[in-house]
C-alpha cells in the first residue's frame, strides 16, 4: 500500500527532509519551515529515528503508528491486571478494539498519520487519571501530565479535548476539592506547560509567526470555521459507528454501559461511569466542531470498545461460573472469528493498486522502480492536482539520479517525450490531443510516447 495522499505523505517529506538536513526543530517542506501543517513534530521525530533504523520507506514512515497501537493494547491490559485484577478482561477489550474497522483503518493505526500516537497518550493519560482519583497515588497523575505533554506534542491543541470529562467525573465523585488542594496538581502542570510549551516559544522564536498559524489553523481555522470543504451534520461521527466504522460492535454498546453501571463490582462500575462521561464529552466537542473527518474521532475507539468488552467479559464470567471450563474459550472464539476475519480481508482488499486508482497508480509504478521490478527510469509523470504522496517515491529517484521530470497538462509537453499517467483526465486529454503509442501499461497506469499532435 503506497502512501496516501494529505497528512500521510506531508509527513513523510517533513521527515526526508529532517533527517537530510538535521534540522530537528523545525519540520521543512520544500527546504522552508512548514506551515500548512502546525503540529508540534513528535511524530516526525519518531519517523526520522524509525528512517535511521529501517531506511526511507513506507514501513519507517508507519512503524511508529504501528508500534502506537501495540503499546496501547499493552496499556489497557496493564491497567486490567494491575487495577482490576483480571488478564482476560484487557484481553478481550483490547480484541474488541484491534477488530474495530475505524480503529484499523487508513489514516488511523495503519498509515503515518498522528491519530494512532495520540490515542495511545491519551489512552494512557485517561486511565492514570482514573487511577489516581482511585487510589490517591501521585504516580499516576504525574504520568497523566507527562502522557499529556506527549500527546500536545503530537498532535497540538486536539489532546484538550478530553479535560471536560475528567473536570465532570472528578466532579461527580467530589474529588475535585481534594484533587485542587493537592500541591501535585500544581507540580505536574509545571511539567506539562514546560514540556509541551517549550516547543512553541522556541520554534516561535526561530521561526516568527508560527504561533499565529496554530491559532489560525487549529482554533479559528478547523474548530470555528469548515476547511477544506470538510463540513458535516452534527450527527456525522455518531452516524459513522453504524456505518462500517464500529458496526460489528456498536450494538453491544448499549449493553455494556447497562451491565457496566449495575454492576456489582465498585471498580468496573466507576470505571463505566468514567468512560460514559469521556465518551459523551468527547463526542459533543468534535461534533461541535465545524470542520470534522473520521479520524478525529479515534480516541474515542478505546471507550467504545471497553464497553462492549465489559459485556463480553461478563457473558465470559457467567460462562466460567456456570458451565464448565471449555465452554467460555469456545465462546471468545467463536465471537471474535468474523469481526477479525472481517479486518483481515479488509487490509489485503487495500493493498490493491486498484484502491483509489487515479491518485496512486503513478505511486505503484515509482515504488517499482525504486524495488528494481520496473526498468523505465526516462519520463515524465503527468498529474492534476496535489502530488505530495508521490513526491514521497519521486525524491528518492531523484537522489538516484534518474531522469524523471513533473508536469501537469498544463504545461508544455514536446513531442517524443514519454509521459506516465493513472489518472482518467490525464489520459483523456492526451488521447484527445496526441497521436500516442503505447510503451507499457502497467495495472492501471500508462506509460506512453507522444508521437504528433492532432489536427
Amino acid at each position: 500500500m503506497t502512501l496516501r495522499l494529505w497528512d500521510e505523505s506531508r509527513l513523510a517529506i517533513n521527515a526526508c527532509e529532517m533527517l537530510r538536513s538535521g534540522n530537528y526543530l523545525i519540520p521543512t517542506f520544500d527546504g522552508a519551515p512548514d506551515m500548512w501543517n502546525t503540529k508540534p513534530p513528535l511524530m516526525i521525530w519518531l519517523q526520522v529515528l524509525s528512517m535511521k533504523s529501517f531506511g526511507v520507506n513506507e514501513w519507517a514512515v508507519r512503524f511508529p503508528s504501528a508500534m502506537a497501537a501495540l503499546f496501547t493494547c499493552m496499556v489497557i491490559l496493564l491497567f486490567s491486571v494491575k487495577y482490576l485484577k483480571n488478564f482476560w478482561f484487557g484481553f478481550i477489550w483490547s480484541l474488541v478494539l484491534v477488530t474495530s474497522s475505524g480503529y484499523i483503518e487508513i489514516h488511523a493505526v495503519r498509515t503515518g498519520d498522528y491519530d494512532a500516537l495520540l490515542t495511545l497518550f491519551l489512552t494512557l493519560g485517561t486511565i492514570s487519571f482514573f487511577t489516581f482519583l482511585e487510589n490517591s497515588n501521585t504516580k499516576y497523575l504525574y504520568l497523566f501530565f507527562i502522557s499529556m505533554a506527549l500527546a500536545v506534542l503530537t498532535k497540538s491543541s486536539a489532546a484538550l479535548m478530553i479535560l471536560p470529562g475528567l473536570f465532570l467525573y472528578s466532579v461527580l465523585q467530589k474529588k475535585l476539592i481534594i484533587l485542587l488542594k493537592n500541591k501535585h496538581l500544581y507540580i505536574g502542570l509545571f511539567i506539562f506547560l514546560l514540556t509541551a510549551g517549550s516547543y512553541y516559544c522556541i520554534r516561535e522564536t526561530y521561526n516568527p509567526g508560527y504561533l499565529q498559524a496554530v491559532w489560525d489553523n487549529e482554533f479559528g481555522g478547523r474548530f470555528l470555521n469548515t476547511i477544506e470543504e470538510h463540513n458535516r451534520s452534527f450527527w456525522y461521527y455518531f452516524i459513522n459507528l453504524f456505518d462500517y466504522r464500529f458496526i460489528i460492535w456498536v450494538f453491544f454498546v448499549p449493553a455494556g454501559i447497562f451491565v457496566g453501571l449495575k454492576n456489582k463490582n465498585l471498580k468496573i462500575k466507576n470505571l463505566s461511569l468514567f468512560t460514559s462521561l469521556m465518551v459523551l464529552t468527547f463526542f459533543i466537542i468534535i461534533s461541535s466542531a465545524q470542520t470534522k473527518l473520521p479520524w478525529y474521532v479515534l480516541p474515542n475507539y478505546p471507550f467504545l470498545a471497553l464497553f462492549v468488552g465489559i459485556f463480553i467479559f461478563h457473558i465470559f464470567s457467567l460462562l466460567k461460573e456456570k458451565l464448565n471450563k471449555i465452554l467460555p474459550y469456545i465462546f471468545l472464539f467463536a465471537i471474535f472469528t468474523a469481526p477479525y476475519s472481517i479486518i483481515i480481508v479488509k487490509i489485503y482488499q487495500e493493498q490493491n493498486p486498484e484502491w483509489k486508482k487515479d491518485y496512486n497508480g503513478v505511486n505503484f509504478y515509482l515504488k517499482n522502480i525504486l524495488l528494481h521490478k520496473v526498468e523505465n527510469d526516462n519520463f515524465t509523470i503527468l498529474f492534476n492536482g496535489d502530488f505530495t504522496h508521490g513526491r514521497f517515491y519521486l525524491n528518492s529517484l531523484l537522489e538516484q539520479d534518474k531522469n524523471i521530470l513533473l508536469k501537469n497538462t498544463d504545461e508544455n509537453i514536446n513531442l517524443d517525450e514519454i509521459v506516465l499517467f493513472s489518472q482518467n483526465e490525464v489520459k483523456d486529454f492526451l488521447e484527445e490531443k496526441y497521436e500516442l503509442r503505447i510503451i507499457e501499461e502497467y495495472y492501471i497506469t500508462g506509460l506512453y510516447k507522444i508521437i504528433a499532435e492532432k489536427n
